[in-house]
């Protein structure tokens, strides 16, 4: 729970970053917020991979682990609505979500990644090494591709729809329309809400599940998590492409249902026979979902936002939803089974996301005046 609650508190710095670093982008710029976002996480992993340990330091240790966690926080709170609006408003006519998923779909990789760098170290390292410095691993290797993405987002240029905008808001006045439209970010983060809770519940929360709960090898659940990376990475460009083709509210509602009717009884039984197998399917069955409706949410929540605070209210309203529900899924997850006995109740914390997004994607359609007073570009419904 200790870890799980460190692994949660960065999300807790999310919507900090998103209102100041969305406004920040929505002020001078989609490239040159997304370089900034950058640095700061750059400094962030830096700083919890170089940290000396407990032994040398002390309690100065962990401190410091904890602040790079939140910088790491900060930054990823507009790193998902800078790039879904850079890629939303660079997306060639009738294309946004297929677009849009390619950021998401990137996420996967970073999963898929992950995952094969725990097998590995758990085959070459004893978990003694690993205690001791092996974990630094992945946060030096992630270190090492930083110079790449510099270069990167460097060589952007900067978006249409951002250049041919008359008036650049100031800081203030970009918190201030977020404020008037607070009913549109409330709405935003529902929608978020299905789409991060599923998400860390199938990547973040699979290896312990699976080694705690389960009883599987750490080797088993790794395994499994690096196959849903892998599945996710091709089924959100699907569904975006998908959502495209029919729009974005069949397919929201569509797996919000689909959650609500197979998400127990999918969890029930897995752990009423536990085994790898098991549990790769009912993984899969939710990579299914988190797929299609992410690559549907994703440009269905940029178009919903205004012009003006795009980003920053893309970011908040995402940000919202991982700090309060999805980043603590997997602690929250370990608790309710830990209060109720029953190892299938995660599956009623993702079907209560799913009632969220639901009841959101209604609220989209239903006297859509009532709730959304600024002017917006929402068309692509």
């Amino acid at each position: 729970m200790l870890t799980l609650g460190t692994f949660g508190a960065g999300y807790l710095m999310r919507p900090l970053g998103a209102i100041i670093l969305g406004a920040y982008i929505d002020q001078h710029g989609r490239r040159a917020g997304l370089i900034l976002a950058l640095s700061l996480m750059a400094v962030g992993t830096f700083t919890i991979a170089c940290t000396p340990g407990y032994r040398t330091i002390g309690v100065i240790a962990p401190a410091i682990v904890v602040l790079g966690r939140l910088l790491q926080g900060f930054s990823a709170g507009v790193e998902l609505g800078g790039v879904s609006v850079y890629l939303a408003e660079i997306a060639t006519p009738g294309h946004k979500g297929f677009y849009c998923a390619w950021q998401s779909a990137s996420q996967q990789l970073a999963v898929i990644t992950a995952a094969f760098l725990g097998v590995a170290l758990s085959l070459i390292l004893p978990p003694e090494t690993m205690t001791v410095w092996g974990w630094r691993i992945p946060f030096m290797i992630g270190c090492l591709m930083i110079p790449l993405l510099f270069w990167l987002r460097r060589s952007l240029t900067e978006t249409k729809a951002f250049q041919a905008r008359r008036t650049r808001p100031t800081m203030s006045a970009i918190f201030a329309s977020l404020a008037t439209n607070w009913k549109i970010i409330v709405v935003g983060m529902l929608l978020s809400t299905m789409t991060t809770v599923c998400f860390y519940l199938i990547t973040a929360y699979t290896p312990t599940f699976g080694r705690e709960v389960l009883l599987l090898t750490n080797r088993e659940s790794l395994l499994v998590t690096l196959c849903v990376g892998l599945s996710n990475f091709i089924w959100l460009p699907i569904g975006g492409a998908i959502s495209d083709k029919i729009g974005r509210r069949p397919l929201l509602v569509f797996f919000t249902v689909a959650t609500l009717f197979t998400a127990y009884p999918a969890m029930s039984w897995l752990v009423s026979s536990p085994a790898t197998i098991r549990l790769l399917l009912v993984e899969l069955w939710f990579s299914c979902i988190f797929g299609c409706y992410n690559g549907a949410m994703i440009p269905f929540l940029v178009d919903l936002m205004p012009l003006d605070v795009r980003t920053s209210g893309f970011s908040l309203a995402f940000s919202l939803a991982t700090a309060i529900f999805g980043g603590f899924t997997p602690a929250i997850s370990t608790y309710l089974i830990h209060i109720t006995g029953n190892q299938a109740i995660p599956a009623v914390w993702l079907c209560a996301a799913a009632v969220c997004g639901l009841g959101a994607t209604a609220l989209t359609g239903w006297r859509r005046s009532a709730w959304q007073p600024a002017e917006s570009e929402a068309s692509t419904y």
